[in-house]
């Protein structure tokens, strides 16, 4: 049986009974520090281990070793610092600033100007904390949440109604501005014709050539070029009845209102008919009717292409094609020169030729869909309409070109 643990040396306290060991804690001149001298030999040479249950000599593992007698610094002390406690400083320079590189703005200030108010940061700025500037909103309450819609209930996509433009030719890369390319047997013959039309070039094919010479004599304003249908195909647009005879030319010289009234027979106004082959159709009926001119919009209407021009089939070298930039103006001119407007509109009362026939009659029509705006319709001296007894089944408006010919032919008739 062992002994009691109390009774072993190793485990009895510095500090208890019992005897002590040589060079420990109260003997000699070093008494108060554990362990012994240190030997001559140094730290490593000489040092016998701690007896079990003995603390370890010099303290704590990794804790400084120093002598209370030996200073802290070995280095000499600074001799050059005075010495004693510091003078007191002077009153005035206790304020004053250690560095000014600012210079002293009011000394330059003059003595009627104002001051500045001092306001602290918190004057010109009140603190506010986050809650105060902005509620903090969870992302449910920013922006609520939907459910997607299934792709069945989806509305359907109804697209926009674009107004039918037909296609015009691609320009060549040879084509000077203020010029045209018109094409068609009628056309191009008009144009050759034409005294005041310039002409630049003029491309045929063998076929478009015989054609051509049955009706127009030579010699022609400048000599054809031989090309083949391919060509032209190229330059115009496969999609483009040229039939085989192409000529580039100058733009038409517009004239003037006066110059038009000169000529006998109605004047046609048409306000923002959009499309080239209607104008060109309209055109072609004032031609066969004996119309002085017709006037188009100067923003909403065609300019003048290869595509008017076919439609119109050789009508617009003899028929003067007017543009005004007002047309309620252009009407209150023409009723200043004795003319009687007349606007056709299919709600109204049929239009009578022979109740017109001592009057000029100025012959007013409206655009494919809307017809006559409200300023045109107030400006015009009479609103009539077409007769249309088939108009029962469910007919009632004809086409923009199809309505003037027929109410050209009813200013026509007499009887």
């Amino acid at each position: 049986m062992k002994p009691p643990q109390q009774n072993r040396p190793g485990n009895r306290s510095p500090g208890g009974g019992g005897p002590r060991r040589p060079g420990g804690p109260g003997d000699g001149p070093e008494r108060g520090r554990q362990g012994g001298p240190r030997p001559s030999g140094g730290p490593h040479h000489g040092a016998s281990r701690p007896a079990q249950g003995e603390a370890p000599r010099g303290g704590p593992r990794g804790a400084a070793r120093f002598d209370e007698k030996r200073p802290r610094d070995d280095r000499p002390a600074r001799t050059d610092r005075p010495q004693g406690p510091r003078p007191p400083r002077d009153p005035e320079q206790a304020g004053a600033r250690r560095f000014d590189a600012r210079p002293d703005l009011r000394a330059e200030r003059p003595p009627g100007a104002q001051r500045r108010p001092d306001t602290t940061a918190a004057q010109r700025r009140p603190d506010t904390t986050a809650a105060q500037r902005r509620p903090d909103t969870t992302a449910a309450q920013r922006r609520p949440e939907t459910p997607a819609a299934p792709h069945h209930a989806e509305a359907p996509h109804t697209p926009r109604q674009a107004e039918y433009r037909p296609a015009e030719p691609r320009p060549s890369p040879d084509t000077p501005r203020g010029t045209v390319w018109l094409y068609g047997l009628h056309a191009v013959g008009a144009a050759v014709a034409n005294p005041a039309r310039r002409l630049r070039r003029l491309l045929l094919t063998a076929e478009a050539e015989s054609a051509l010479a049955a009706r127009h004599r030579q010699p022609w304003p400048l000599p054809p070029e031989r090309v083949e249908r391919g060509r032209l195909d190229h330059l115009l647009g496969r999609d483009t009845v040229h039939q085989g005879a192409a000529l580039l030319a100058d733009l038409l010289a517009t004239p003037a209102l006066t110059q038009a009234l000169e000529r006998p027979g109605p004047v046609i106004v048409l306000d923002q008919v959009s499309d080239p082959r209607n104008v060109g159709a309209i055109l072609r009926s004032a031609q066969a009717f004996g119309a002085a001119a017709v006037v188009v919009q100067e923003r909403n209407a065609p300019e003048e292409t290869g595509a008017l021009a076919k439609a119109a089939s050789g009508a617009l070298e003899t028929v003067p094609l007017l543009r005004a930039v007002n047309l309620a103006r252009t009407l209150v001119a023409l009723k200043a020169a004795g003319c009687w407007v007349v606007g056709l509109d299919a709600g109204s009362a049929p239009l009578s030729g022979p109740s017109l026939a001592e009057r000029r009659v100025v012959l007013v029509v409206g655009s494919e869909g809307d017809g006559l705006r409200r300023l045109t319709r107030d400006t015009c001296d009479e609103v009539a309409g077409i007769a249309m007894p088939g108009s029962g089944g469910g007919l009632d408006s004809l086409n923009v070109s199809v309505a003037t010919a027929v109410a050209l032919y009813e200013l026509a008739r007499r009887a």
